[in-house]
């Protein structure tokens, strides 16, 4: 079986490190697309490295700010790759403009596509997430769902075909990596911060980033939590530019900001925080495989297992609340639904199993 798979963004890298091992044990050859939407070596290229994922046979280099410039040369730059490569199925991860872009260009060319992590659903088509993995999962025809509830959002979407629940692939990889990093990872040494004795923080989203009054409240908040312990934030690359382009930078400077970190140093730095700050999909998750207290600067959130076992606490941008919620915040219960670390493996037997059909289909015929 040929397989094709195409990656853009830290969350995908990560999620790939378990599932291309396990595609490697179970002999399928896989060729790597990176559309290059994470350019940064601390965002990109490390992870590779450090993952030990397989390099890269493709690199589109593509990383337009604007989301449809993005995703209309990412598509015609996959398109013409597969094209050349016929793979029987392509692979996509999460809910990326390369994630879309991977899935629109194999489906007008009739290969088959794969969704790891299907299903999920934050219900605010103000996302550009939610549109990308909402399209994603309509023309997918493998759909790896991590958990049960992921699987009722598609069949409330009348999506039951090729539907299968895995367990969440980020699961395995925050099992793989965990002692990895603590044998390798120096980073709290280096910023001198002592076990449960600082706030991680992480802030990209667009909702959170392109408007000033919501960034300026979170910055708020984050400023007055580091009056009683350090608040520890990594500078997503967007984030950066925009703390210099709305004149926020006093926000900042009392806190201990770093470029976007490697992956092994930020499991060594959630590992160890009191409570992790952020808006980000995965490690709202990664905080609970650490238990760790999260609190999430967003008004809903995908991974409701979170919020409902009481490690999770939704804040939106409000300064007060998200201060109050980072004060008190617990450890919570156990939480069954992202399996046992093994979702990589029940991914890779799945694509076995599934394919490649006897003779595929024709390629589509292209438009004139």
């Amino acid at each position: 079986m040929k397989l094709m798979t195409v990656l853009g963004a830290r969350p995908q890298f990560i999620k790939a490190a378990p599932v291309s091992a396990a595609i490697q044990s179970n002999h399928i050859q896989e060729i790597i697309l990176h559309t290059g939407q994470h350019y940064d070596h601390n965002m990109s290229n490390v992870f590779f490295e450090q993952l030990d994922i397989p390099a890269p046979h493709y690199n589109l280099g593509i990383n337009e700010t604007q989301h449809g410039a993005m995703t209309g040369r990412m598509l015609a730059g996959i398109e013409q790759i597969l094209i050349d490569e016929r793979p029987d199925a392509v692979l996509v991860y999460g809910d990326t403009n390369s994630t879309l872009a991977g899935a629109l260009a194999a489906a007008k060319l009739n290969i088959p596509v794969a969704h790891v992590e299907a299903g999920l659903r934050s219900f605010n088509r103000a996302m550009p997430e939610e549109i990308n993995r909402v399209l994603t999962d309509h023309v997918a025809s493998l759909l790896f769902a991590p958990t049960a509830t992921a699987v009722q959002n598609l069949v409330t979407e009348g999506i039951t075909t090729g539907v299968h629940q895995t367990g969440d692939v980020m699961y395995d990889a925050a099992l793989r990596f965990a002692q990895i990093s603590q044998n390798t990872s120096t980073i709290r040494e280096q910023l001198n911060l002592v076990s449960c004795g600082y706030y991680l923080a992480t802030v990209h989203r667009a909702e959170n980033t392109d408007d000033p009054d919501r960034l300026a409240s979170i910055l708020k908040a984050l400023a007055e939590l580091n009056r009683e312990i350090p608040v520890v934030l990594p500078l997503h690359p967007r984030t950066a530019q925009a703390i210099d382009k709305l004149g926020m930078t006093p926000h900042v400077q009392t806190l201990i900001t770093t470029r976007p970190l490697p992956f092994l140093d930020m499991i060594e730095l959630e590992k160890s925080a009191r409570v992790i700050i952020t808006d980000s999909g995965g490690i709202q998750k990664e905080a609970y495989f650490h238990s760790v207290p999260c609190v999430t600067v967003r008004d809903e959130t995908e991974w409701i297992e979170t919020v409902a076992a009481g490690w999770n606490t939704l804040t939106g941008a409000d300064t007060r609340r998200i201060v109050a919620a980072a004060l008190q915040a617990e450890k919570g219960r156990p939480i069954e639904a992202y399996g046992n670390g093994n979702a990589a493996q029940k991914i890779s037997d799945l694509l076995i199993s599934s394919g490649p059909p006897d003779t595929l289909p024709p390629l589509a015929a292209q438009e004139t």
